[in-house]
């Protein structure tokens, strides 16, 4: 699912994943890769991209040659879905957000159930918009539900002020009227005398 926001100048480009299941056929697992591929490639390089998923793997605690896209802080073992979360994320120029801030354990962990605890959640954004994200959030649900944890991502958009227009009306400069302008204006309004309104503006003018 993809959802596009616009504010102000920004277009933001909001998409939610749920990859196939560890275990699944390999042609299920691509075809979801390909899906996927296929969405970002319509968002368009001026517009801001964030993408949140299930995306059932571990990309394990280490980089381990994916520096630029992993930011070094996660726990556990990298396993085949989280080796093609970060091929992905390498093509597309992403960085995986929730891996780039140092959190204590139980804030890590984004799914839950009676027998393990384990991240699996991902957030994405461009390795050039990082800079937005200010931080990361796991917000735990109520304790003895098994179900995903709310991932909450902090992000600042910087909005340009729009210019005010250079065509603008002149102004009266009131204050500059003294006693001697305003008798010689009012002069001139007595000479003009009462203006009539008759006949369309056109004529009037």
């Amino acid at each position: 699912m993809i959802i596009k926001l616009v504010v102000g100048e920004c277009t933001l480009n909001v998409i939610s994943a749920y990859a196939s299941h560890v275990g699944l056929d390999e042609e299920v697992k691509r075809r979801f890769w390909e899906g996927l591929d296929e969405i970002v490639h319509q968002v368009q390089p001026t517009e801001k991209l964030f993408i949140r998923g299930d995306f059932n793997g571990h990309i394990g605690s280490t980089a381990g040659g994916y520096g630029e896209v992993h930011g070094g802080f996660d726990f556990g073992e990298r396993n085949g879905g989280g080796t093609s979360l970060l091929d992905f994320a390498k093509a597309f120029g992403l960085v995986i957000v929730n891996s780039s801030f140092p959190k204590r354990g139980r804030h890590l962990v984004t799914f839950q159930n009676a027998v393990a605890k384990t991240r699996i959640d991902y957030l994405l954004i461009m390795i050039g918009d990082r800079g937005m994200c200010k931080d990361y959030k796991v917000i735990p649900g109520e304790i003895l539900a098994t179900q995903h944890r709310l991932l909450v991502m902090d992000v600042g958009i910087m909005l340009k002020r729009r210019k005010r227009s250079t065509r603008e009306s002149p102004r009266i400069r009131w204050g500059d009227l003294t006693k001697d302008k305003a008798q010689v204006l009012e002069g001139r309004l007595s000479a003009i005398g009462t203006w009539r309104s008759s006949g369309d503006a056109s004529t009037m003018w």
